[in-house]
C-alpha cells in the first residue's frame, strides 16, 4: 500500500498548473494560506509561504534572531532554490496523519492545503514528522526521480511547517525553526 501511495503521489504531482498558487486562499491547519497566482516559484515560496509565516510570528511576539535571520534567509532564496520546478498539484500538508487506507488497502489522502508548487515541498513534508515507509519513497522516485539538490532544499520546505506549528502551538518550535534557518544560512556561507 505504501508503494501504491508513492506511485499515486508522483502521478498527482504530474498534474501541472498555469503558475504557482491556487484558485483561492485556504488554510494549513488553523493558519490562513495565501495562494495568489505567482509566475515564479522563488517569489511564491518567499512571499506566500515563509515570508507570511515570519510576519505572523512577528505579530505573535516571536522576534529577535528568528526575525533577523529569517530576513537574511528571505534574501537568499535564489541561491537556495537553484532549480526550475514545474507548478505541480500538491497536497500541501502531507504527513502521516493525512493519509489512510480504504477497506481494499487503497491509499487515501485527506485534509489538504492544496496549491500548485514545487513537488519537493510535498515530499519534504512527508519526511518531517516520522516519515513514511521506505517503499513509499522508492516507488515515488521510481515513478518520477527528484531533481539534484532536493536534500538541500528539504530543510527550506520543512521550515514552513515548523514555523506554522510554532504559530499555532507555541514557542516550543521556535528553537527548531531558528536552528533550521541557521543551517540554511550556513550552507550559503
Amino acid at each position: 500500500a505504501w508503494q501504491q501511495a508513492g506511485q499515486q503521489l508522483a502521478a498527482m504531482h504530474r498534474h501541472s498548473g498555469p503558475s504557482f498558487g491556487w484558485l483561492r486562499d485556504n488554510t494549513i491547519g488553523a493558519t490562513p494560506q495565501r495562494n495568489d497566482w505567482t509566475q515564479g516559484w522563488i517569489d511564491f515560496w518567499r512571499e506566500r509561504r515563509l515570508g507570511f509565516q515570519l510576519e505572523l510570528a512577528a505579530r505573535k511576539g516571536y522576534g529577535g534572531a528568528l526575525q533577523s535571520q529569517g530576513e537574511k534567509l528571505l534574501g537568499c532564496f535564489d541561491r537556495l532554490i537553484d532549480h526550475a520546478p514545474l507548478p505541480s498539484l500538491l497536497h500541501g500538508d502531507l504527513w502521516g496523519g493525512n493519509i489512510g487506507y480504504d477497506e481494499q488497502r487503497n491509499p487515501v489522502i485527506f485534509d489538504p492545503a492544496v496549491y500548485y508548487g514545487d513537488r519537493e515541498a510535498d515530499v519534504a513534508m512527508t519526511e518531517l514528522f516520522g516519515g513514511f515507509s521506505p517503499g513509499f519513497y522508492d516507488a515515488y522516485r521510481s515513478s518520477w526521480p527528484l531533481d539534484d539538490g532536493h536534500h538541500e532544499r528539504r530543510t527550506l520546505y520543512q521550515l514552513y511547517h515548523i514555523l506554522n506549528h510554532m504559530n499555532i502551538f507555541g514557542g516550543g518550535y521556535q528553537g527548531q525553526a531558528e536552528g533550521m534557518i541557521d543551517r540554511l544560512l550556513a550552507e550559503l556561507a
